[in-house]
């Protein structure tokens, strides 16, 4: 990081922090994710209620991760012009109006619409968050709230899809996507009156997202991420396959694997604020090294209930806290550029996991649970390699930055908002 000159006007770090508004963004995160995983569990009642095959209802978790891809690029560029409290307060906006568009949906384009909304809110949102809170929380507490963040992450995916399925057996699936609209109301009223103003330097040259990949530091931890979410869902997405034909499980303990990930994942985004304050660059390069190391195990000792069980609890353990890290990663690394950068980062994870669940899915039709599995663990060696080459360029920028007389990482982080 290039440091500042000695006369340049620096907006000092708050002295207290804005926990509030970071609760109030961690219900906005679990509110965002429970909508955007409602379908999995909703489709068969979906596409028989709108006339449509199960499978072209599955465009609706789909499209959602496109308009995500497209906001992510273009995000940092509209945050540039308008205060982060009023964007943020217009995505939650829009996630209040998906929620009812598509609960009220009579056809399937108009549902296809309010997931695009939803879509939209995904891309925006995440690619905002890491900007946001180093400027709601004192530098040291970036990694603990960004792990609050990611705890509200995990829980919404660990109840997202039961959750769905058991109000629409009482409620119908459009009551089930209702029940997102009054969480979103109280998430808008609580940024309402939680987050401070944000305003920008209109006249600062708005980022280039893509740009960003010239940069060597970058570009090595793009690639890490990437390859990280490749590897994980290659095999996350076929566990319920391989839990079912190798593991030899019954729904209801298949339910209770799932949930004790889910439990581990909870306690691991807990865990990780701790070990990320000083250890930054053990974490970014020992989680997928363990997981990959989790993905072999499980080809060995598949069989077995006890060992199986304990392999997905070490893998939720870290594979839910991991994303923590590289969020924490591009708020030390890239702390002029964090909207661009988080937009880059939302872009990269949303294409690792259409790829990682597409080549994992060829490799389990092709030749089995093993052939995935290795392949995963593959992905995931090479993201500890690449996040060992980035985590030296962390190394070289953090020590920069601390050398820079009278400029923290924040301070940049202001100056280049």
């Amino acid at each position: 990081m290039t440091p500042q000159p000695a006369n340049a006007s620096v907006t000092p770090a708050p002295r207290t922090a804005s926990w509030g508004a970071v609760f109030a963004l961690t219900l906005c995160v679990s509110t965002l994710i429970a909508s955007e995983f409602m379908p999995v569990s909703l489709l068969t009642p979906l596409a028989t209620d709108l006339h449509v095959s199960e499978g072209r209802a599955g465009q609706a978790v789909s499209v959602s991760g496109l308009f995500a891809v497209l906001t992510s690029l273009v995000i940092a560029s509209i945050a540039r012009a308008v205060d982060r409290r009023r964007l943020l307060l217009v995505l939650t906006g829009v996630m209040l109006a998906s929620g009812l568009v598509t609960a009220l949906a009579p056809t399937f384009t108009v549902l296809m619409v309010g997931r695009a909304l939803i879509g939209v809110v995904i891309g925006g949102f995440w690619s905002l968050s890491t900007a946001t809170v180093m400027r709601l929380v004192p530098e040291r507490d970036v990694p603990r709230a960004l792990a609050l963040l990611n705890g509200g992450n995990a829980l919404a995916t660990t109840v997202a899809a039961p959750l769905g399925s058991f109000l629409g057996q009482y409620i119908g699936w459009r009551g089930s996507f209702f029940a997102v609209v009054p969480l979103a109301a109280i998430t808008l009223a609580w940024q309402f009156f939680t987050l401070p103003a944000m305003p920008t330097e209109r006249d600062a040259r708005p980022p280039s997202t893509l740009a960003l990949l010239r940069r060597p530091e970058a570009r090595s931890g793009i690639l890490a991420l990437s390859l990280l979410f490749m590897g994980q869902f290659a095999l996350f997405t076929y566990l319920r396959p391989f839990l079912e034909t190798v593991t030899r499980v019954s729904v209801s303990t298949l339910s209770l694997l799932l949930l004790g990930m889910g439990a581990a994942g909870l306690l691991g985004t807990y865990l990780i604020g701790f070990f990320m304050a000083r250890r930054l660059s053990a974490v970014l390069v020992g989680a997928p090294l363990a997981m990959a190391l989790v993905a072999l195990a499980l080809v060995v000792f598949g069989h077995s209930l006890l060992a199986t069980a304990g392999l997905l609890a070490l893998w939720g353990l870290i594979g839910t806290a991991a994303p923590v890290a590289w969020w924490t990663w591009l708020s030390r690394t890239l702390p002029n550029d964090a909207e661009a950068g988080g937009g880059l980062m939302v872009a990269a994870i949303q294409l690792a996991i259409t790829a990682g669940a597409s080549l994992g899915g060829l490799l389990f039709d092709r030749s089995g649970y093993q052939s995935t599995f290795v392949a995963s663990a593959g992905l995931l060696g090479g993201a500890a390699l690449l996040a060992l080459w980035a985590s030296r360029a962390l190394r070289t920028e953090h020590t920069g930055a601390v050398e820079a007389p009278g400029v923290t990482l924040r301070n940049a982080a202001r100056e280049g908002a």
